[in-house]
This record gives C-alpha cells, sequence and structure tokens, in this order.
C-alpha cells in the first residue's frame, strides 16, 4: 500500500518505520528543510522527557538503545525555593525509575535516519501541503501534486493542514483552548566544563502563578524553560528589568546565566494549547485520512506525555493494523478508541501545571509524597498515578480508575487501623479505671 505521511516529525518518522516493517510504500512530506542540515529552531526546542511510553515504542522497533545513549536520565524533581534551598523529590519510593531527558531536535534527527534506512521510506523536504481534495484523493505541496493518494496520515502537529481540511468537512468537531500563559527558552551553559547543576534531575523552580524548569543536555548545559501568565512576559522590555527580577526571583539561576538578557529578547514566546478533534479519520471513495499525534490530540507539557503519547499511537495503530489485517479505513477506524485515553491525558497534564507551579513546594504536598511512597512500599501493587503514566503502558484511563480504587483501598485501609486503635485504647483505659478499686 502506498501511505503518505504529511510531518517529518517525531511521529511521522516513527510512523513511517511501523508502516514500513509492514512492508507499506512510505513517502514523508515535510513543510520544512532538512533539519539534519538545517538544524532546529532557536528558542523552541522544550526538551523532551522520555519515559516507558516512548521507550517501548522505541523498543519495538529496535531504537531503544540508541536513543537512550543519547538521553540523560531523571530520577526525580530538584525544587529551588526563592531563598536558594534545594529539595530533591524522587520519582518513585525505590529510585529505580527515571525520566530522560533529550533534545527534540536530536531526538528528530534519529528517527529520520531510522526512517530514511527502511526499505520503501523516503522524505521530501521543503513541501508545505496547501490542497487537499479528499473528493479525489489529490494533494498539492505548493508546486507538486500528487494524483489519487489513498491513505493520507496528518502527523503535522498541533497546528496541522491535514486536520484543517478534515475540519471543514460535515460531522468533524474540534476545540481548542489556549493557556494564558506563554512560554520561552533560557539556557545555563556548561560551569568550568560540567554541569553548573546536578544532571540527575528535572529541575524546578515553582513560583505560584509561574514556574521555570530545567532539564540537562549532553553538553553539560540545561536548557531552561520559562511558563509565565503573557503579560508577565511582556512586562519585562528592558535589560535593567529582566536583570532586577531574576536576581529576585531566581537567584540561584541568574548566577549561572550569562546570556540572560539576550536569550529573554530574542527568543519567540511559544503558545499553550489542548487541541481535541473527533472523529480522527474520514473515508471517502476516494481516499482514506487520519489524523496521529499532535495533529489528533494536541497536550500542555506538564506531564512529559506529548512524544510519549505520540509514539504509543504508532504502536495502537500498528495494533489496529493488525487487527484490520492492513486495512487502512477499517484499522483508523478501531483507532478511535484511543480517543479515551488521550482525553484523560490531556486533562491530566493540565492539572499537573498546577501541581508544578503551587504545589511541589509546600509542606503538605511533599508530606503527602511521602506517604505514598510508603504506600508503594507496603502494599502490594500499589502504584502512585505518576509512575502509573511514566513508568508503565497502562492506558490512561486505566490509570485514572485504578488510582481511585487504590484511593478508596487506602482510605478503607486507615479507616480500619484508626478504629481498631481506638478500641484498644479504649479497653485499656476501662482496664485501668478499674486499678485500685474494692468492693464495697
Amino acid at each position: 500500500m502506498e501511505v503518505t505521511i504529511v510531518g517529518a516529525g517525531l511521529v511521522g518518522c516513527l510512523l513511517a518505520c511501523f508502516l514500513a516493517r509492514r512492508h507499506h510504500h512510505v513517502t514523508l512530506y515535510e513543510r520544512r528543510d532538512d533539519p539534519r542540515e538545517q538544524g532546529p529552531d532557536r528558542g523552541r526546542s522544550i526538551n523532551l522527557a522520555i519515559s516507558e511510553r516512548g521507550i517501548d515504542a522505541l523498543r519495538r522497533l529496535g531504537l531503544d538503545q540508541k536513543v537512550l545513549d543519547a538521553a540523560l536520565p531523571m530520577a526525580g524533581r530538584m525544587m529551588h525555593a526563592p531563598d536558594g534551598a534545594l529539595t530533591f523529590q524522587p520519582y518513585s519510593a525505590d529510585r529505580s525509575h527515571a525520566i530522560n531527558s533529550i533534545g527534540r531536535a536530536d531526538l528528530n534527527r534519529e528517527l529520520l535516519d531510522a526512517a530514511t534506512a527502511m526499505p520503501g521510506v523516503e522524505v521530501r523536504f521543503g513541501h508545505r501541503l496547501t490542497e487537499l481534495d479528499e473528493r479525489t484523493g489529490r494533494l498539492e505541496f505548493g508546486k507538486t501534486t500528487v494524483d489519487k493518494a489513498r491513505v493520507v496520515i496528518g502527523a503535522d502537529g498541533a497546528y496541522s493542514a491535514v486536520r484543517a481540511r478534515l475540519q471543514q468537512l460535515p460531522g468533524v468537531s474540534f476545540s481548542q483552548d489556549y493557556l494564558d500563559y506563554g512560554y520561552k527558552e533560557l539556557s545555563i551553559p556548561a560551569r568550568d566544563g560540567d554541569f553548573a547543576m546536578d544532571p540527575g534531575a528535572l529541575h524546578i523552580w515553582p513560583r505560584g502563578r509561574s514556574m521555570m524548569i530545567a532539564l540537562p543536555n549532553p553538553d553539560r548545559s540545561f536548557t531552561c524553560t520559562l511558563f509565565w501568565p503573557h503579560e508577565s512576559i511582556a512586562a519585562l522590555d528592558t535589560p535593567q528589568q529582566i536583570r532586577a527580577y531574576f536576581a529576585e526571583h531566581y537567584p540561584d539561576a541568574f548566577e549561572l546565566m550569562p546570556d540572560l538578557v539576550g536569550a529573554y529578547q530574542g527568543n519567540p514566546v511559544g503558545h499553550l494549547v489542548t487541541m481535541h478533534c473527533s472523529p480522527w479519520h474520514v473515508t471517502t471513495d476516494a481516499m482514506t485520512i487520519g489524523l496521529v499525534g499532535d495533529a489528533a490530540h494536541a497536550i500542555v507539557p506538564f506531564y512529559g506525555q506529548g512524544a510519549n503519547c505520540g509514539f504509543e499511537d504508532c504502536v495502537e495503530l500498528d495494533r489496529c493494523l493488525d487487527e484490520a489485517g492492513d486495512d487502512f479505513p477499517r484499522a483508523l477506524e478501531l483507532f478511535e478508541r484511543r480517543k479515551t485515553d488521550t482525553d484523560v491525558i490531556a486533562r491530566l497534564a493540565l492539572e499537573n501545571f498546577v501541581e508544578m507551579r503551587d504545589k511541589v513546594g509546600s509542606r503538605m504536598f511533599l508530606a503527602g509524597k511521602r506517604l505514598e511512597h510508603a504506600l508503594e512500599r507496603v502494599l502490594p501493587g500499589y502504584r502512585s498515578r505518576y509512575e502509573l503514566v511514566s513508568f508503565s503502558t497502562t492506558p490512561y484511563a486505566q490509570v485514572e480508575r485504578r488510582v481511585a480504587r487504590q484511593r478508596r483501598w487506602a482510605a478503607a485501609g486507615a479507616g480500619a487501623a484508626m478504629l481498631a486503635l481506638g478500641l484498644v485504647a479504649r479497653r485499656r483505659g476501662a482496664g485501668t479505671s478499674g486499678l485500685g478499686r474494692q468492693d464495697p
């Protein structure tokens, strides 16, 4: 089968590998020039945190070890208080699990190399989709025309051109919700040839309504990302204001950022959006069109699941093709069942933003984490929501149901323990009150 994938980013390249393994001929069309030659867009990388769902997808193609060799494991969060105090929060009770920091551009290059090494895969750069006619199967990429494309899959990101066409068709619904926040990328360079901070942690500066995070890079630098309300970003418009603000609110980071002003003023402001689309596929007499990754279900980055979720899409679509005997219309219809899970992770990602910026530094939150890790150690099978999302391939909707059950069990167990302790105390009290009494 001839398959056209629009978008040669992370998900498009990985999906091409899965489809080529099934002996389909795949052509990837990408609007950008080859990133292996041009380099990444400045200030728009947002380092990725690859965890088990993404690793599982890579493992199925034998790509996991090569990718992980270029990544840096982070076993927990390092919280930076305004006074410079540090608090480490491990992701798992035994500290055996870690998420893996890798640059988006680095991973994209690896996946492009993997895709183009597969038989039957070709990539055409500098091709922006300008027209899609579902009635005839005709595609236009500027001056390049593709007649009678039978299967087209949009893997072209949150602002997908393929989805834009589907949105115009009857029966296709779409919604988008923007946070009133933007993101801006900064950096902390290596210091004396080494990391300026602990490279084994995801660093967070929670500041109430805003925060900054930093992830390590193999060159011993850190990629930092501000997540601030748009008005806060716009309010700092002079070098003096920028330096003064960071010196007051991020004093330890400020000392490590020699190019702070240049990066703040020069790097663009990104937007944070959640997008929902339904259905993800349309089949006409001429062609079948489907969506995967951010084109189908863009989410905010606060659970570190954007790329992981997109990679898991490839695994699930591959599974659907197995069930459908490589019948793409039927497989893409089956693939719609995944929407239940992507809706859940979209909501959890928004909830985790509030946790990261507001709660992670509080004593109550830290006490809750300690209790959660204690339950993991003493209760067989008990696993936190974060562990199940990041370190398993349990479907997201099942994670939510399991965590709700665990909390009910834990609450019932705590209630029973308190009742037992109360009965023991009452018995002891009754025994003590009888001491020294004599019959009249």
